[in-house]
Parts: structure tokens; C-alpha cells; sequence
């Protein structure tokens, strides 16, 4: 496993922007986000493969977030564009550092908080 650390979070005002940071110990491969509101259950958001090329969004954040990751850095960045207050949750940043199973986190960070205002 890799140690995460997130950052990037804040307050917003509706319409604006957010980049979210996720920066691992060591080499990473899936790498994903996913988000919860307090009392309601863990909602994906978004999840990367090591060369970048399969991207996978929730349905909620489609055409409004996009993820990239910079290997070099072992750090994957979520750009959150056009915020609702629909996105105000706990964001958190997971990661596969085996890359020997499909879809299997290893590695959890902490949470960032994200509060979008109207």
C-alpha cells in the first residue's frame, strides 16, 4: 500500500471551481475518488487506470469533472468545474498500488472536505 494525502478542498460558491490533489507515497495504478454527504451512503465519482487512458465518471459529475494523473509525481488530480451544491461532500482519494488485481484499492486517504454555497 501507499500512504494518500488530499488537498485541494474548500469553500465555493455555486458555478465555481475546485482542484482536487491526491498524492501517493509510491507508484500507483486505478486511482479513484469517491465522495460522502454525512448520512448518506458513499457515492463514486471517478476512477483512472495508470496510463490514463480508461476514465471512468459517476453519473452526477459527467461533462463537469475531469481526471488526469501525473506518474512522475505519483499524483492524480480531479478538476471540478460548473460545482453544485449537490457536490458538497467528504472527497476521498483511493488507490491501487499492486496493480495485480482489477479494481482493488489498497491504499485510502483521509478526505478532503468540499462545500459548494449558492
Amino acid at each position: 500500500q501507499v500512504q494518500l494525502v488530499e488537498s485541494g478542498g474548500g469553500s465555493v460558491q455555486a458555478g465555481g471551481s475546485l482542484r482536487l490533489s491526491c498524492a501517493a507515497s509510491g507508484r500507483t495504478f486505478t486511482m479513484g475518488w469517491s465522495r460522502q454527504v454525512p448520512g448518506k451512503e458513499r457515492e463514486f465519482v471517478a476512477s483512472i487506470n495508470r496510463s490514463g487512458t480508461n476514465k471512468v465518471y459517476g453519473d452526477s459529475v459527467k461533462g463537469r469533472f475531469t481526471l488526469s494523473r501525473d506518474n512522475t509525481k505519483n499524483t492524480m488530480y480531479l478538476q471540478m468545474n460548473s460545482l453544485k451544491p449537490e457536490d458538497t461532500a467528504v472527497y476521498y482519494c483511493a488507490a491501487d498500488s499492486q496493480g495485480v488485481i482489477k479494481r482493488s484499492y489498497d491504499s485510502w486517504g483521509q478526505g478532503t472536505q468540499v462545500t459548494v454555497s449558492t
